[in-house]
């Protein structure tokens, strides 16, 4: 048996009386009553598939009720298209009878649920790093297509009760006109909202869900049941050290990185610039600032004075720091974003429960089941 596995079963066997008071839930912000504090993202299981381990093994009841009892309130559940529909548009049942287990699950354990479309055929979040093509932008057919969508799940997710389960729109959009994103939206909002009128609604702002952005998102005025979301992974050079998937730029630097304070000296730093074309420079414009609790809340400040604006709730969907990045700098890194999280009274969801930003000690794929990362669970709760 893993670590891991081995660690679910112990924790498990406790006792049920741990589980039924391990889950905190904040004081709703919405009318609906969806009321969220701290969650985990249910990752690389019904969205970026991998092929790691069969999907029935890679979360299982048991995951749930861990994540439960560390004292988590929700999970975000990404969704792709390429797993919940087939190539020719049909629906693949035993997908979404997957998903309607693990919302059973989730409900069972007491936790609330934020139904995430990752990804679909038209659109990826990283298409530029990954070699595809985003055409829902500029592609009308593409856009009913995305709205399509919606209306399928709205319609096999709408018995849930509003206290319990959200809907996210899309991850992290990446329109070259914010305005475009801000037209789907709407599209969206006002499907949703014909046949679900108090469904709470999570809405990120363009560009990745950078919280610079969120100012630019049109909210639609009065409606209550809506969540704000950013992402934020800044300062990337830090967080995504040695990552295969991002730009040459932060990919092929080999380090070192530091935190708190510059993530690497001036002297590297104007290194890294020469050997860049200036495109490039905004992934590493604030590789020498001085990073700790007040630079963080200063990368917020734009959405947290915005949801501040609206009256909304503002939620922080992703953030996380892989374990390239020395022990000691990492840790700090969630300990310090995770105080300026709940200073500000924002919710929050890490990326990730399992993988390489995950909660378990990550040995690559030769152990996909690593044992607790003890360490990091306390830092997230503030321990």
């Amino acid at each position: 048996m893993s670590p891991l596995r081995r660690f679910l079963c112990s924790a498990l066997f406790l006792g049920a009386t741990a589980l039924g008071a391990a889950a905190p839930v904040s004081a709703p912000a919405n009318p609906a009553g969806f009321a969220i504090h701290r969650g985990t993202n249910l990752s690389h299981w019904l969205s970026q598939d991998f092929g790691w381990a069969p999907r029935e093994e890679w979360i299982t009841e048991n995951d749930i009720r861990y994540i439960a009892s560390l004292g988590f309130d929700h999970v975000r559940l990404p969704v792709d298209e390429i797993v919940l529909w087939k190539e020719d548009g049909a629906p693949d049942e035993a997908a979404f009878a997957l998903l309607d287990r693990a919302l059973g699950w989730i409900r069972a354990a007491k936790l609330r649920v934020i139904v995430d479309l990752h990804s679909v055929r038209a659109h990826h979040f990283n298409a530029e790093n990954e070699g595809g093509t985003n055409t829902l932008w500029t592609d009308p057919k593409a856009q009913e297509h995305f709205l399509d969508l919606w209306r399928q799940l709205s319609a096999r997710l709408r018995h849930h009760p509003v206290d319990f389960l959200a809907y996210e729109i899309m991850n992290e959009p990446t329109a070259p006109d914010p305005e475009d994103w801000n037209k789907l939206v709407g599209r969206s909002l006002a499907q949703i909202r014909a046949t679900e009128p108090s469904r709470v609604i999570v809405l990120g702002a363009n560009m990745w869900q950078i919280p610079q952005m969120l100012p630019k998102l049109a909210v639609p005025a009065g409606d209550k049941n809506i969540i704000l979301s950013m992402h934020t992974y800044a300062p990337l050079l830090l967080t995504h050290h040695k990552a295969d998937w991002v730009d040459p730029v932060i990919r092929d630097y080999p380090g070192p990185v530091a935190y708190p304070g510059p993530i690497v000296d001036a002297a590297t730093y104007a290194k890294l610039v020469a050997a860049y074309p200036k495109e490039k420079y905004d992934f590493l414009a604030s590789s020498t600032d001085n990073w700790g609790p007040d630079r963080l809340r200063q990368e917020y400040e734009p959405a947290i004075a915005r949801a501040k604006e609206l009256g909304l709730q503002l939620y922080c969907g992703e953030f996380g720091c892989l374990p390239t990045v020395p022990r000691a700098a990492r840790l700090a890194y969630y300990r310090d974003i995770v105080g300026v999280f709940e200073a500000a009274g924002m919710a929050w969801a890490n990326w990730e429960y399992k993988g390489d930003f995950g909660l378990a000690e990550w040995h690559g794929l030769k152990s996909l089941d690593g044992a607790p990362d003890v360490q990091l669970i306390d830092a997230l709760f503030q321990r």
